[in-house]
Order: C-alpha cells, then sequence, then structure tokens
C-alpha cells in the first residue's frame, strides 16, 4: 500500500451527485426507490499524485496499488475489516504440511475476451520474480519454492514454486510454511497477467489506458498523465451484478485550499483534511478521522554523504526534532509521534500491541542530541555539514520538511539543511537511486505480519535505498522468516530485537509519526471500503444512494 512502497497522501474519494425530485403519486416507499435510482452512480475522486505506474510486476507505490486493486483481481481479495476473500481463486486446497496450496479458478475473463487461467497466474508471479524484470517487489515471490534462488539470478525462472495444472488450477509450492499467505496472494504483485496481450504491447505494457487489459469490477478507460484517470465499469466482470457504480473518475490535485474548494461546492464528496482544515470541519456531520497502520519516517542515506556514516550524527538527527509538535500543529488530524518502526493498533508481541511492548525507542532531546552531534562532528573531522533533505511537492509533505530543516538547524550547530522538494514519482527514482541525503519515505503493510515493516531493510532488500547493513538485524530477520514460524514467542522477540537496532542502537530510520486520515463524506457514499494493508480502497460495492 503502503503501502505500500513510499509514500504520503491516502487517497481522497469523492462523489458530485444530480438529484431530481419528482412527485409521481406513488407511495413513500416506491417513490424513494425511485429516487436511489435516478442517482447517477458516477464517483469523482481526487488522485494526490500522477500514476508513477501500473505494471503490477514492477509497480511499489500506493497510489497505483489502489487503482490496479479495482480494476484488477487475484487468487483472494480483502473485504471488509480485511476479512480474505475468494477472488478468481473459487476454492483452495491446502496439504498437510501447509507448503502446497492448490487454487481452482472460476470462470472469468479478460476485457479482450480472453479467459483467466491459471497460465495468467504462473506467467505473471515468474515475470514478477525474473530479475531481468528488474521489480522492487520480486522479494515477495521469495515465498515460494526455490523463490529466493531465482529473484537472485541463482536459479532459473522456471523453477519457481507455481504450476499451471491445467487452465483452472494453479498449484503453489512454497519454501516455507506461511501463516498469512492467503493475505500474502492479495497483493497488487500477485495479480495475474495475459501473456500474449504484455508481450505484444513490449515495452509500452501499462504506459497508457489503451495498453492494458484488465479482469477486475472496473477497467482504466482514460489516463491523462499529471491531470486525471477514469475507471468505468467492467460488464464482462464476473460478479458485475455486485457492482453498481458505472463510472469513477480521479482529478489530480495538489494543493489543500481547492481540495475544499470543491467539496464546498458540492463537486466533490470526500476530501481528506490537512491540519488547517480540521477544526474547520471538526462539528460537520460528516466528519470522522481514523488511525492508520501506515508510518512516516526519514530514510538515512549511508552512501552518498560521508557524515551519514557516523553512527553519531545519525543519532543526533534522530533526536533533535519533537515529534509531538509535528503530529499536534502541523497534521492535527489525529497522527500520532512514532517511535520506533512498527505501527500501533495493527501487530501484537508479548500478549500485547507491538508498540507497547517495544516501546519508546526515541524521544526528543535537544541536549542529548548535541552532545551526540559534537561527538559525531569529532569523529568525522568536520565542524560543519551539509545536508539535502528530499520530500515530495505535497502542501503537508513541504511543511514538515521546513520544521525539520529548522529544528535540525537550531539543535544540531554547524548543519546546514537545503529542502529538495520534487513530484512523487520522481522522488521515488532518485531514492530508488540512492541519490539523496535525507528522504522523507513512508511505508503501509502489504500483509498482516511484523515482516512486512522488517524485511525493507536486511541488507539484500530493494527497499533498503540507503546502504544499511547490519549483520545481526539480517540474521534476526532471516530467523523471524525461518526457524522460528513455528515459534511465535522467539519470532516476537527477534522483531522487537531487530526494531531496536534499527531505530535506537543504529538510527538508520528517523521514525516521525503514524498517520490519521480526517475527511469529509456525503452520506450517500455508500459501501466504501478501506484496508489496513495492501491498497488503500476497495470501490467494488460503492452505490450512490439516500
Amino acid at each position: 500500500m503502503k503501502k505500500k512502497v513510499s509514500y504520503f497522501l491516502s487517497l481522497s474519494v469523492a462523489v458530485s451527485m444530480l438529484l431530481t425530485a419528482c412527485n409521481s403519486g406513488k407511495d413513500e416507499k416506491d417513490t424513494a426507490k425511485d429516487t436511489d435510482k435516478k442517482l447517477p452512480q458516477v464517483l469523482n475522486l481526487i488522485g494526490p499524485a500522477e500514476l508513477p505506474g501500473l505494471d503490477s510486476g514492477t509497480t511499489t507505490d500506493a497510489e497505483s496499488f489502489n487503482v490496479l486493486a479495482n480494476v484488477m483481481e487475484g487468487l483472494n481479495v480483502l473485504g471488509e475489516n480485511d476479512e480474505v476473500k475468494p477472488g478468481i481463486a473459487e476454492s483452495v486446497d491446502i496439504s498437510d504440511d501447509k507448503l502446497t496450496y492448490t487454487f481452482h479458478l472460476r470462470d472469468a475473463k479478460w476485457t479482450n475476451g480472453d479467459p483467466v487461467t491459471a497460465a495468467d497466474f504462473e506467467y505473471a508471479w515468474k515475470r514478477a520474480a525474473d530479475p531481468k524484470t528488474a521489480g522492487e517487489y520480486a522479494f515477495m515471490m521469495n515465498a515460494l519454492k526455490n523463490g529466493e534462488a531465482v529473484t537472485t539470478g541463482k536459479a532459473k525462472v522456471e523453477t519457481l514454486g507455481v504450476k499451471a495444472v491445467d487452465d483452472k488450477t494453479l498449484e503453489v509450492v512454497l519454501a516455507k510454511a506461511i501463516p498469512y499467505f492467503d493475505s500474502l496472494v492479495t497483493f497488487p504483485t500477485f495479480l495475474p497477467l495475459n501473456q500474449k496481450f504484455v508481450e505484444a504491447q513490449g515495452k509500452d505494457y501499462a504506459l497508457e489506458a489503451d495498453k492494458l487489459i484488465f479482469n477486475g469490477p472496473f477497467e482504466l478507460s482514460e489516463w491523462k498523465h499529471n491531470t486525471s484517470y477514469q475507471l468505468v465499469k467492467n460488464d464482462d466482470y464476473y460478479d458485475a451484478d455486485a457492482v453498481k457504480l458505472k463510472e469513477i473518475n480521479f482529478n489530480i490535485v495538489l494543493d489543500e485550499q481547492p481540495k475544499v474548494n470543491l467539496y464546498e461546492r458540492g463537486e466533490v464528496d470526500r476530501i481528506t483534511l490537512s491540519a488547517e482544515f480540521v477544526d474547520k470541519f471538526r462539528e460537520d456531520p460528516n466528519f470522522d478521522s481514523f488511525l492508520e497502520p501506515t508510518v512516516f519516517f526519514l530514510r538515512v542515506n549511508e552512501s552518498k554523504n560521508p557524515a551519514l556514516k557516523n553512527v553519531n550524527i545519525r543519532q543526533a538527527l534522530n533526536k533533535a526534532f519533537d515529534r509531538e509538535a509535528i503530529t499536534s500543529v502541523i497534521l492535527n488530524n489525529g497522527s500520532v509521534p512514532l517511535t520506533g518502526l512498527a505501527p500501533a493498533d495493527f501487530l501484537t508481541a508479548k500478549g500485547e500491541d507491538f508498540r507497547k511492548a517495544s516501546g519508546d525507542l526515541v524521544s526528543f532531546d535537544a541536549e542529548a542530541a548535541k552532545t551526540a552531534w559534537e561527538q559525531g562532528l569529532k569523529e568525522i573531522g568536520k565542524k560543519e555539514v551539509k545536508l539535502e533533505l528530499l520530500g515530495s511537492d505535497s502542501d503537508v509533505n513541504k511543511k514538515i520538511s521546513e520544521y525539520l530543516q529548522g529544528e535540525f538547524q537550531k539543535n544540531l550547530p554547524g548543519l546546514s539543511v537545503s529542502i529538495k522538494t520534487v513530484p512523487f514519482g520522481q522522488k521515488l527514482d532518485l531514492e530508488t537511486a540512492k541519490d539523496y541525503d535525507i528522504s522523507f519515505g513512508g511505508w503501509g503493510p502489504d500483509y498482516k505480519d511484523p515482516m512486512t515493516f522488517f524485511d525493507m531493510f536486511i541488507t539484500p532488500s530493494s527497499f533498503n535505498q540507503m546502504s544499511f547493513s547490519n549483520a545481526e538485524y539480517d540474521k534476526l530477520i532471516a530467523q523471524a522468516g525461518g526457524e522460528y514460524l513455528t515459534n511465535p514467542e522467539k519470532r516476537e522477540e527477534a522483531f522487537l530485537a531487530a526494531e531496536k537496532i534499527l531505530v535506537q542502537d543504529q538510527a538508520a530510520i528517523l521514525p516521525i509519526y503514524q498517520r490519521a486520515v480526517a475527511y469529509v463524506q456525503q452520506p450517500k457514499v455508500k459501501g466504501l471500503i478501506n484496508h489496513n494493508f495492501g491498497a488503500d480502497y476497495t470501490y467494488k460495492y460503492v452505490e450512490i444512494k439516500n
């Protein structure tokens, strides 16, 4: 989801509707039914950024995942309360040792008329695992037999543990039993692909709306880059009767005031609220908020700026700013300070909330920050350091970056911080290239397990975009994903110890906050489902009605 990869704002959803009332002489019940039928089933949404990419084998960002999850469908899908439900797989047989999953597919087809087959899943998964594809989420396929050897180029793609037995039967063999595999396959990287269509598009695949085909409840009908994109109902979807919406329109709006203006004019039905507008709408009956398991932190790139290789420099930065000031003043939407990597109210350890079990691994301490900073300067033989802070060009990101710049320069004498703001997609590219000093990053869980937060910082991870490498951390995560899978107590201890290394001992990342979403939504929008992991929203069951 985020999300999920590096991302900042959650998708805002909106609806504009026309309501014509007439007195036909029918009784009140019939009139209400007729009125509902006349409400246009059109959802107008606000997208916070251009879609960086819609190739499920290479996509990494929350905005693209959100679209993919609504125009495509995998073996399983997420329902209300993140319940895992059957998708293209009508049923599944699981072997006694929990290593072999045999999925039985329902009748479904692509928007080009081809049937969705088991071969579509086999092709997509092997393509995602292939080092030639260079997908950052390739490591997801490490869950399968020979997965790690395939994704690291040590074994042929053909040996990956996925096979189409026939058109309707997909056999998946795991490298080891994984208790969360049913939710793992809801993630967009596990979506199917029609090999004939993908290969016919070549390098142009997924770059435009007409360079994609779909098997989900909607299809992408229009994509005006950096401006808007549109989804329309897929009448060939196997469960099309359950889909009420005819059209979903996304308009990309980066600034907060224009979003509010659209809402107040009745042109937008749901918007997320930044700090300056939360108080304005707090008493509105259509106002609400919720805490997400999405976390934000600063990546500290140890490979570009020599000063950041020093642990005292990194620890000084970690202690030099007040997280409470960010959440209470700049955000003001229910977000909470983050003092580790894992979020609150999502995972457990030692019989309690993971965040409580781990404790506060970092806090604001200007004096301690200055002491560590001076020690770090002494160790690197410098009196001054210049750093660049990379962030996206959203309003909120800019405000947090400016606050951090001020705090760092005030509390760490000799430090000069410049701010670089770029479009979200460009920020992702710079992070991948490790072409930055410090970067404002975020992460939403891909599935409900601590591993979704912690394995991205092991040495070989494609999401370890800052050259962090710690042998003990790697060992703990390997144990949590291997020998400790059948020992929950030791597994939890491994994650807790790993978090301490990452945040407190090494200050490899600088936690900032766990995001809450404050929003206003008109009551005519029914059935919108938001998720704690994977894609942010399911639009399949949305209906516009009184």
